[in-house]
């Protein structure tokens, strides 16, 4: 799994785990939704840490329960 693969993976557990939408959480996390569904689709790559900060405050999360998953420990790209 790629780092982009597992951050999508992540947002998407978010999205179902809150029972909200995509838009949903880019709004509550003061983020354009062209932002994140770019990430979701694969147009843009590597998000700033500053943007997946803004996902965990608009879901209620620390970075640290973002990244608290086994599946970034075996990312298989290096940057």
């Amino acid at each position: 799994m790629t780092t982009d693969e597992a951050i999508r993976k992540r947002i998407t557990e978010i999205v179902e785990q809150n029972n909200t939408t995509l838009t949903a959480l880019c709004l509550q996390s003061n983020l354009t939704p062209s932002t994140i569904f770019d990430l979701m689709v694969g147009k843009s790559k590597c998000p700033k840490v500053i943007t997946i900060k803004k996902l965990c405050m608009g879901a209620n999360i620390t970075l640290r329960d973002f990244f608290d998953r086994d599946y970034f420990d075996d990312i298989d790209d290096i940057l």
